[in-house]
């Protein structure tokens, strides 16, 4: 696929561009993916350092890290794309949008294919941290700041940390651990605690003020 095409499929997605050419000029998501792509094809012919170079390069410019051993299928949408961490054994199928801050890396206890792998049309939201060497299935969605650490099925979606299924085949999954507005706020929960100890230790000061000041 072509750099012009490229450009054109991320003005089409993204509802803030104004037009093409602004993409091409402005969005670092399309500039991180372009230099990636001499990259990935020197790292596989073993011009490590040079791949590495013009990965680095890229970094700098777009606060995009995309390891140059990552295989990236076409049109990646990163949108907005700051944060954005890809591994050396990760990979991204094709027609994939991918938010700022997402991560997509590995948890340090294997070796070998690292990085988990990306399907079709998936969507992963800003924050979201996917680590290890699983698979996340075609037509997923991963939600804001959810921590994925298993395989997910296609036609999934998940959030949370850690990440569990809500949605599959456009069907809820019925779980009462899934409820992500009525989760227990253990912070919430020690203020209220916090709270009560102290409304307890004013009734006693005003119980002994008025002990004190009571006639003889």
């Amino acid at each position: 696929m072509s750099f012009w095409a490229d450009a054109k499929n991320i003005a089409e997605k993204d509802p803030a561009a104004k037009g093409v050419w602004e993409v091409i000029l402005l969005y670092p998501g399309l500039h991180a993916v372009f230099w990636h792509r001499p990259a990935y094809f020197l790292y596989k012919h073993g011009c490590f350092v040079l791949a590495r170079l013009i990965s680095q390069w890229a970094r700098f410019f777009t606060g995009i890290e995309i390891h140059p051993g990552a295989k990236i299928g076409e049109k990646l949408f990163l949108d907005h794309g700051m944060g954005i961490v890809i591994g050396e054994t990760a990979e991204v199928g094709d027609n994939c949008t991918i938010y700022h801050g997402v991560t997509l890396g590995g948890t340090g206890k294997d070796t070998g294919k690292r990085h988990p792998t990306i399907g079709n049309n998936v969507l992963i939201g800003a924050g979201a941290k996917v680590l290890g060497p699983f698979e996340v299935g075609d037509n997923s969605m991963i939600g804001a700041n959810s921590v994925v650490l298993r395989e997910v099925p296609p036609n999934t979606t998940v959030t949370g940390i850690p990440g569990r299924m809500v949605h599959q085949d456009k069907q809820r999954i019925p779980s009462s651990d899934l409820n992500q507005i009525s989760l227990p706020d253990p912070i919430m929960n020690e203020f209220i605690r916090l709270g009560e100890a102290v409304a307890k230790l004013q009734q006693r000061c005003e119980e002994l003020e008025k002990m004190q000041n009571k006639p003889a």
